[in-house]
């Protein structure tokens, strides 16, 4: 394993707070929306899920790099985060099974890190003062030129992202023995997801996100599931109206993250940015129609407004976030359509909410 080199970093808030560390993966420049995660495990599945586009990830957890990488950990074909903000950084990793070290993962996808900072000091400032953009650079420390540069890096806030990470080209997964067929909007969708679905006996057709609805039924699905995603839902407007004429057609749907999103937008129901959104792997949700709770892997920086859907009359709450009552799924009671908030495919973990997977097939085998 080569040895590597670390040189000053600085990480520049847009309110001018100031964080100095070393620097990490490549040197340079980048800048983003600032989020936390407080994910103990999984960090290579957070920096290729394609929700986490453009975004500077700041990990809670104090040890990133120990276990290395691994080519069957990621949930997506590259690492889609702008750049690391981390405590300690281990260029060193123990695990027999890894590929490589995260350095030498970063140093190859171009991404830019800073390490050796205080982490829960960052995490408390923007908790407090919320989610904001944020610069990190291994190669200047003129706070002037970092500042014009960070004012170049758009908001989070309307800004539509699924035109990223969505695939360009319609591909299929499919089980030995199929059982249903699932047509899946990719918004920026997660390995895992689809794997769930194959499991359960699904061919899956995955098209891009704004393949029209009429292209998307010539395949005659059983039903559509509609992906997470990057970016605010309310500018994801193309998706919005496939989501209206797929609900126009009573077909079976499943939404999940930006897919929630899109249906509530579908039915009218607003969106707005959260103050520092949820990210982790130890979110409590209650299923209210169970009433069972179940620890989840979240990752959104927007919800949708719980107001709108108290006299929404078509349009009810199923899941409810326990730590601050936002609303984490919903179902339609004249179609057949539900969707939640958080990621039931998460990997590593938790997996207490898998059982969305299996409803989804309930539902297809219900509208068959």
């Amino acid at each position: 394993m080569k040895k590597h080199t670390t040189s000053e970093a600085i990480l520049l808030l847009q309110d001018g707070t100031v964080f100095t560390g070393k620097s990490l993966g490549r040197i340079g420049t980048t800048g983003g929306e600032l989020c936390f995660n407080t994910g103990m495990t999984g960090y290579q599945e957070i920096f290729t899920d394609p929700s986490y586009y453009g975004q500077l990830v700041v990990t809670t957890f104090s040890h990133i790099g120990n276990y290395g990488v691994q080519s069957d950990e990621v949930e997506s074909d590259k690492v889609q985060i702008n750049g690391l903000v981390c405590k300690e950084f281990s260029h060193f990793f123990s695990r027999k099974q890894a590929e490589g070290s995260l350095q030498d993962y970063f140093e190859k996808a171009g991404i830019v890190g800073i390490c050796e900072i205080d982490t829960r000091a960052l995490v408390r400032h923007i908790r407090d003062k919320g989610a904001m953009n944020g610069i990190i650079s291994s190669e200047t420390s003129d706070v002037t030129l970092l500042k014009q540069r960070l004012a170049e890096v758009p908001s989070m806030a309307g800004l539509e992202l699924s035109s990223h990470v969505s695939t360009h080209e319609i591909y299929h997964m499919k089980p030995e023995e199929v059982k249903y067929k699932v047509a899946v909007l990719d918004l920026g969708v997660k390995r895992n997801s689809l794997n769930n679905l194959v499991a359960r006996g699904c061919e899956v057709k995955v098209f891009p996100y704004d393949t029209p609805f009429e292209e998307m039924e010539k395949w005659n699905p059983d039903g559509y599931f509609i992906s997470n995603g990057p970016g605010d839902p309310a500018a994801t407007t193309v998706a919005i109206n496939s989501v209206k004429q797929i609900l126009d057609k009573s077909r079976p749907m499943f939404g999940i993250c930006m897919g929630h999103q899109m249906l509530a937008q579908a039915n009218g129901i607003a969106t707005y940015k959260m103050h520092n959104g949820h990210r982790g792997l130890n979110h409590p949700v209650k299923n209210l129609i169970t009433g069972l709770s179940e620890i989840t892997s979240q990752n959104h920086g927007f919800v949708v407004d719980a107001e709108q859907l108290k006299n929404h009359p078509d349009v009810e709450v199923t899941h409810i976030n326990l730590n601050d009552n936002t609303v984490e799924g919903i179902r339609m009671k004249s179609k057949p359509a539900f969707s939640v908030q958080y990621h039931p495919e998460s990997s590593p973990g938790p997996h207490d909410s898998v059982y969305l997977f299996d409803d989804f097939i309930a539902l297809l085998e219900q509208n068959k």
